[in-house]
């Protein structure tokens, strides 16, 4: 398997798991054949034109929108079944990890992951899907026993670099690194450009992401995580709107007195 790690905010990332087609099928769990069952069926329902499986995939689909992007991504990662976890430990499967080596480091990269991993999300994967929740903890083993070997992407490069975003890469570099180093950081301290969340990627550089990287699944992914987090985004800047004019408000009635 191999992992991507993509930041689409200067705050938040996307992971996805890729199998790779030289499984061998004595490698191949009963979850894995159940789950790619599952989804070549849903595939064929989605692509028919009318029909009770049309319907029911429109249907399925707009509230599969409705959870995390982070979920999904923790759900492609396969289970730690004990015969895997013993490969892993031998040496025997080496787990990439590639990521836009022009937006983020290597170090951030594992801060990143770590954020995906393990307790500190169990309790919001349980709400959601088991899936999720063993995916977190696979990413947390690999990250305990350093079986990750972090590779840089030029092509993934070229992805950021062609977003047609107003920010150059040497901002959105500077931005992240500060973020992830002070992964707790209050928003509502004064330095102004931490506190400033930016989008690094827009919903049409999904497409371009899978076909540089010829993985066709994380077009879906990438567009759903950038419709998501700029849905939170509008929320965040709306409330902050408010609270502002509230201030405004409430200052004005003070001076009245």
């Amino acid at each position: 398997m191999r992992l991507f790690l993509l930041p689409i905010s200067t705050r938040r990332s996307l992971i996805y798991c890729q199998r790779l087609n030289n499984q061998l099928s004595s490698e191949i769990t009963f979850a894995d054949k159940i789950t790619t069952r599952a989804s070549n069926i849903w595939l064929r329902w989605e692509r028919a034109e009318r029909g009770w499986q049309k319907k029911i995939t429109s249907y399925g689909n707009k509230l599969f929108e409705r959870i995390p992007h982070e979920e999904w991504g923790l759900k492609s990662i396969p289970p730690l079944s004990s015969r895997r976890k013993d490969e892993e430990l031998k040496g025997k499967k080496q787990v990439e990890v590639v990521f836009p080596g022009s937006v983020i480091g290597e170090e951030n990269v594992k801060t990143a992951l770590q954020a995906f991993a393990g307790d500190k999300r169990q309790g919001f994967h349980t709400k959601w899907m088991w899936a999720t929740r063993s995916g977190s903890q696979h990413v947390e083993f690999l990250l305990d026993n350093r079986l990750l070997k972090f590779t840089t992407s030029s092509k993934l490069d070229l992805a950021y670099e062609a977003g047609g975003l107003d920010v150059s890469m040497k901002e959105l570099y500077s931005e992240i690194e500060g973020v992830l180093e002070e992964p707790a950081k209050s928003t509502s301290e004064p330095d102004a450009k931490n506190s400033i969340e930016k989008m690094l990627l827009t919903p049409s550089n999904g497409r371009l992401v899978s076909e540089l990287m010829d993985v066709p699944e994380l077009d879906e992914h990438v567009q759903r995580a950038v419709k998501q987090i700029e849905k939170a985004l509008r929320v965040e800047n709306e409330l902050q709107e408010e609270k502002q004019d509230l201030d405004k408000i409430n200052k004005g009635a003070k001076v009245r007195r």
